[in-house]
């Protein structure tokens, strides 16, 4: 029987260099999209799977992070004088217990990997999932629910992935596909952003996992990869060639790559032509530019 999932992993040490310079003091992970930041979508997404602890792993100048899943009493009470329950309701529903969530620093940038590797005392030995706050989908049933039933199926370790043009396969890590039922691919191999004429398939990772801590060992001696980073994704190979079971799940869902500007702005669109409080005002201001 799979073990529950409990537990996710929330890299949030990048620097947002391509949001400079909205990014210069405020983390990128903090940008919003409609009225919550990235992270809050990405934190919401893993309460509905499930996740009982919470493992943020932040670099400097992360601060604000902290500061948006604390409770901030000083607003809480300047609203409740001015009789504002509904606003003090839209800051705490969601807001984690004491004790759920946890904080550790990466203190090199030395990539995903890294940053994956840096939270293995806090996972322990089980099973856990990673969330990054950039990829952010728009689903009827949040992607990691999806993940995490999936895993109760397969157990091992699954990813989100979906299908790219296969000009954009040297961007993500691709999956050597041994087997596809048109949602679940038992995967053989996987690759780091390898060029479009030797890519093993055009199915590519996102930024959802569940994972067994066994990648742990890997993340610690693999070394360096492309970019001169420790990339997750040869730590993911490492996992296959031991035989671990190892799945892709094709998400029901779309997904918005957040770290870029223009599918930042199209998930802003679409978020809010997903909200009934505000669809019609952002139609017509998009049929006024059409």
């Amino acid at each position: 029987m799979a073990k529950r999932i409990r537990k996710a992993v929330f890299p949030v040490g990048g620097l947002g260099t391509r949001f400079l310079p909205a990014t210069k003091a405020m983390p990128k992970e903090m940008l919003p999209v409609v009225d919550k930041p990235l992270i809050q979508y990405a934190v919401e997404e893993a309460q509905a799977a499930g996740i009982e602890e919470f493992i943020f792993v932040t670099g400097r100048s992360k601060t604000t992070i902290e500061d948006h899943f604390d409770h901030p009493y000083e607003l809480e009470t300047t609203l409740r004088e001015r009789g504002k329950e509904a606003q003090i309701a839209a800051v705490n529903a969601w807001m984690l217990q004491p004790g759920q969530i946890a904080y550790i620093r990466q203190q090199f940038p030395l990539g995903l990997g890294h940053a994956v590797w840096c939270a293995r005392n806090l996972v322990g030995d089980e099973p856990f999932a990673v969330l990054l706050a950039d990829d952010l989908i728009l689903a009827d049933t949040p992607c990691l629910k999806q993940m995490v039933e999936a895993h109760g199926e397969t157990e091992g370790n699954v990813v989100a992935v979906m299908e790219v043009p296969r000009e954009h396969t040297n961007r993500y890590g691709v999956l050597d596909v041994e087997r596809d039922d048109g949602r679940l691919v038992a995967v053989r191999g996987v690759v780091e952003k390898p060029e479009p004429a030797v890519a093993p398939s055009n199915l590519s990772i996102i930024g959802r996992y569940i994972l067994q801590p066994e990648v742990f060992d890997h993340l610690a001696r693999i070394g360096r990869g492309a970019g001169n980073e420790i990339q997750l994704t040869d730590a993911l190979a490492e996992l296959i060639r031991g035989n671990k079971p190892f799945h892709g799940l094709r998400f029901a869902g779309t997904r918005f790559d957040c770290g870029d500007k223009v599918g930042f702005l199209q998930a802003n669109i679409a978020f809010a032509l997903a909200r009934p409080d505000m669809a019609g005002a952002v139609r017509k201001i998009l049929d006024g530019y059409c």
